[in-house]
C-alpha cells in the first residue's frame, strides 16, 4: 500500500522513496528511470510486461507533466491490461483502492513535475 506521496517522496509499507517508482506484485522498483525523462514510452516498463498486472496505474507527476506514449497504452490494451493515466497523488489513491478491491495492479509513478 501507498502511504504517503507529497512532491518528491513516496512511502511504500513503511519505506520512502525520493526517485521515481514501479511497485509490482511483492515488489518496488526504485530509480526507474526512462529513456526520456517526461515521456513514458514502452521500453520503460520491461518490467511491468514480464508478468503484466490487471490494472497499471500511472503517476503522471506531481503537476502531471509526463506523458504516456500511445503505442504504451494499445500495447498494454492487447495484453489485457487496463491503463490509468493520472497526477501521481490521484494515481497513488486510486492504486489503493485497487489494491483494497483485490485487483492485481501495478503503478508506475513519476514523483516530482
Amino acid at each position: 500500500m501507498i502511504e504517503h506521496y507529497d512532491f518528491g517522496l513516496v512511502v511504500v509499507d513503511g519505506r520512502r522513496y525520493t526517485s521515481d517508482i514501479i511497485i509490482l506484485p511483492g515488489r518496488v522498483k526504485d530509480r526507474w528511470w526512462r529513456r526520456e525523462g517526461h515521456a513514458v514510452r514502452l521500453e520503460d516498463l520491461g518490467e511491468v510486461l514480464e508478468d503484466p498486472p490487471q490494472v497499471l496505474v500511472m503517476g503522471t507527476g506531481y503537476y502531471g507533466l509526463v506523458s504516456v506514449d500511445d503505442e504504451v497504452k494499445r500495447e498494454l490494451a492487447s495484453r489485457g491490461v487496463e491503463v490509468l493515466v493520472q497526477p501521481t497523488k490521484e494515481a497513488c489513491q486510486t492504486f489503493n483502492e485497487l489494491l483494497k478491491a483485490g485487483r492485481k495492479a501495478a503503478a508506475a509513478l513519476h514523483l516530482t513535475c
